[in-house]
């Protein structure tokens, strides 16, 4: 009897997920453990691999299906089984796949035409015939692995808006996968890879809808959770950041080793002041409230379609040298969508740093059940009073978001005195 294979829970917080690509296809044998396809859940790209092994019967749903946790998404027998009925509408049988006979490949939207070139519109010229007399056919792109060009899901749908060959494309991602910046070399502007969201309209037409993509619509579900329901209040700081940047310089001088960055070090400094105040390092839980005895500080990236947070654990008891190793690994990876759940969960205290992007000052929502997040602004120079004279001092701002059902006000604005005084004397961080 077929083994059904469903679309499985890959994450945490995932109600349903996008079957990005079939790594098998019909016909193909399967082993325990083999990769079945890759699948775009709400805060990576994950693969769904076969529980039992095999022959894959049928793929009951095309690449590019969005369906929902636990639905019907394949089918694994042994050679020749017929498919159920209800699976297709009608029983078929899976043919194995032979010596001389490949199996059926599943057709996109882009294959959905005829084999032979259609002939061109009046209007355009015709290429040049070749010496046979033949009209000369464009090479098709490679579809199965081996051939088919690593790419990220985004650079797949940018490269075909753009009209760019993937396979003329260097990439720069994990094992020489295309992501969205190599294809700023193939004529793909920044700007332009990032207007997918405002993709490029028929003439005439006044709008294009765009699908929501899986991590869209989780940011939107999340702010909704935490907006909405969390009475949230708002501290703000202002600090004085000469002895932070002169320890950051000294820093740069130490030899070889992962460049410790200003963010890195306001991390550390979040996690050593939460653990001086572990009422700001706290799950709201509806009927009770978690205090945290560790401190797993949540570092907010944002990726080519939203935001994910990946998570530092034990971050009061890492150097930050070893801060710096783990959060330029995590945002590499966060950002090609291939962080593990284990690595984007479990976090009870945030920082979102748009200080980098020369924003002053902002507020960040809260990311539930944690209850407290602070965003940093940029370091500027700015005129200020200091030691009785006015001069030049380098200040950044910091503001702070508090459930208020969990953090008082008092609490939150004691927790913000004991940041700002660890940034303002740095040794603290480490003392």
């Amino acid at each position: 009897m077929a083994t059904k294979v469903v679309m499985e829970a890959l994450s945490p917080t995932m109600e349903e997920g996008r079957l990005v690509e079939w790594k098998k296809g019909e016909g193909e044998s399967v082993a325990v453990g083999d990769v079945l396809a890759e699948v775009e859940t709400d805060k990576a790209v994950m693969e769904l691999v076969a529980r039992a092994g095999g022959t894959l019967l049928k793929q009951v749903v095309p690449a590019g299906t969005t369906v929902p946790v636990s639905q019907l998404v394949a089918l694994i027998g042994e050679p020749g089984e017929q498919v159920p009925a209800e699976t297709n509408g009608k029983e078929t049988t899976a043919k194995p796949k032979g010596p001389a006979e490949a199996p059926a490949a599943q057709p996109t939207p882009d294959e959905n035409r005829p084999t032979s070139m259609p002939p061109a519109p009046p209007a355009e010229p015709r290429p040049a015939p070749s010496p046979s007399g033949r009209q000369p056919v464009p090479a098709p792109k490679p579809s199965q692995p081996g051939g088919r060009v690593k790419a990220s899901p985004l650079a797949r749908r940018i490269a075909e808006e753009r009209g760019i060959d993937l396979s003329s494309v260097s990439g720069t991602g994990p094992e020489g996968r295309v992501v969205l910046r190599d294809l700023e070399t193939a004529g793909a502007t920044p700007a332009a890879a990032i207007s997918r969201a405002m993709p490029r309209t028929g003439d005439g037409a006044p709008y294009t809808d765009t699908p929501l993509t899986q991590i869209r619509k989780t940011i939107a579900k999340r702010l909704v959770q935490s907006i909405g329901p969390v009475p949230t209040f708002y501290l703000t700081s202002e600090v004085d950041m000469e002895r932070v940047w002169d320890a950051r310089e000294a820093l740069k001088t130490l030899g070889d080793g992962p460049k410790v960055s200003f963010n890195d070090i306001i991390i550390k400094a979040v996690a050593s002041a939460l653990r001086q105040h572990p009422a700001c390092n706290a799950w709201w839980q509806d009927d009770h409230i978690r205090y945290w005895n560790e401190v797993h500080v949540s570092m907010a990236v944002a990726v080519e379609e939203g935001l994910i947070t990946p998570v530092i654990r034990h971050t009061d008891l890492k150097t930050l040298r070893e801060i710096a190793a783990e959060t330029q690994d995590l945002a590499a990876r966060a950002r090609e969508r291939r962080l593990r759940p284990e690595e984007y969960t479990g976090g009870t205290f945030s920082v979102s740093n748009l200080g980098m992007l020369d924003v002053v000052e902002f507020t960040a929502i809260i990311n539930p059940p944690e209850t407290g997040i602070i965003a940093v602004g940029r370091i500027a120079q700015v005129p200020v009073a200091h030691e009785g004279a006015m001069t030049i001092r380098r200040r950044m701002r910091l503001t702070m978001s508090c459930d208020h059902r969990v953090i008082d006000g008092a609490t939150g604005a004691r927790f913000l005195q004991t940041l700002k005084a660890m940034l303002e004397n740095p040794l603290a961080i480490v003392y």
